[in-house]
């Protein structure tokens, strides 16, 4: 082995053993572990989805990096040398933003091809001057709260005005996807871990998902498994986003049963990932799994992006013999019968 090649190895493992104890950490750590790091599963399928139909981009972004395990997903599944302008993201914790910077180095990545900036990305974005970007992937606090119309500019802010209405006060969810919106390149691809009430909850949240349907930007909605990440058990789901769609449909998958059990939480194996990938490509209904929805459709159900709005769910309870159960009834009643005249025939030789 060349000695580059040793280097090479050896900045491998170092990356890879620093992923691994932040992982044991988050395990470790419950809801504050959520908080920086994506299991690397979930990692891998969101660029995957991202970079479906590109074998290379420009730059891809997270504008909530945590320690950047979804930013170096794009090295290990396009190669570094096709991502040509490098990786953006941006972190409002200090000490998370400091991880993802060693994240960066100890993964081999150039000082000059990683830009990540420290701040709060709704009320203090940065990169904005940048080109948009080919892929951005990301996975943001759930339900988290923010300023919102209580400062009366941000309605005025390009991210956020063409909505015609800011994500509420204590759910920012909405406000994080507006953003990614406004980056995301006219040939890219955004997939967006969500909490599942940004996909049904009412007033401005609902008049946001209108906004994004009618813009026909939505490009499929996954469902996926409880019990995935650190720090929750609810089930989250994947948004994904497009500017450039070749129709009006949206694809709804129901993964919530892609899952093996391993310990406490629940993992989405390779197999699983896979699923949802080639679904996910392959854009074709199967029955109780996925299913296409056109703009119209989804406008008659009030813009409600539920994935069981779309996808029938399947019936589990055993199927019933009407005519068998009725010839059992009918047989007990007999017995019945039966017993009632044995019984008077008893009753009437002990009064005799």
């Amino acid at each position: 082995m060349q000695l580059g090649d040793y280097l090479k190895s050896g900045i491998d493992v170092f990356g890879d053993a620093y992923e691994y104890l932040m992982a044991m950490y988050a395990s470790n750590a419950g809801k504050s572990g959520g908080e920086f790091f994506t299991p690397q599963e979930v990692s891998e399928l969101l660029a995957k989805i991202a970079l479906h139909g590109q074998e290379s981009v420009n730059k891809v972004y997270d504008p909530c990096c945590g320690s950047g395990s979804l930013l170096l997903q794009f090295s290990k599944v396009l190669g570094d040398k096709n991502v040509s302008k490098g990786y953006f993201g941006q972190e409002i914790n200090l000490t998370t933003y400091n991880l993802c910077r060693i994240n960066m180095f100890l993964h081999d990545i150039n000082y000059s091809k990683f830009h990540i900036a420290h701040g709060d990305t709704l009320l203090d974005p940065k990169h904005e001057d940048d080109e948009p970007f080919d892929a951005i992937v990301s996975n943001p606090p759930y339900s988290t709260k923010w300023v919102g119309d209580s400062n009366p500019i941000l309605i005025n802010d390009e991210r956020f005005s063409k909505a015609g209405v800011l994500a509420p006060k204590n759910a920012a969810d909405l406000a994080f996807t507006m953003h990614m919106l406004s980056y995301l390149s006219n040939q890219g691809t955004a997939a967006i871990v969500e909490f599942p009430g940004v996909l049904y909850r009412g007033n401005s949240e609902a008049k946001i998902r209108e906004y994004l349907v009618t813009e026909n930007v939505i490009d499929c909605v996954i469902a996926l498994p409880d019990n995935l990440f650190f720090g929750t058990s609810i089930a989250t789901c994947i948004l994904v986003l497009k500017k450039n769609k070749k129709d009006d449909t949206t694809l709804f998958i129901d993964a919530s049963k892609e899952f093996v059990k391993e310990g406490k939480k629940n993992k989405l194996k390779e197999r699983n990932r896979e699923k949802i990938l080639q679904t996910y490509i392959e854009r074709k209904e199967v029955k109780h799994f996925c299913a296409l929805a056109n703009m119209e459709k989804i406008k008659q159900n009030d813009c409600n992006l539920s994935v069981n709005r779309y996808v029938e769910q399947e019936d589990t309870k055993e199927a019933i013999d009407i005519k068998a159960l009725n010839s059992e009834i009918s047989q007990i009643v007999k017995k019945q019968s039966a017993l009632r005249n044995r019984l008077d025939l008893i009753i009437k030789e002990l009064e005799a």
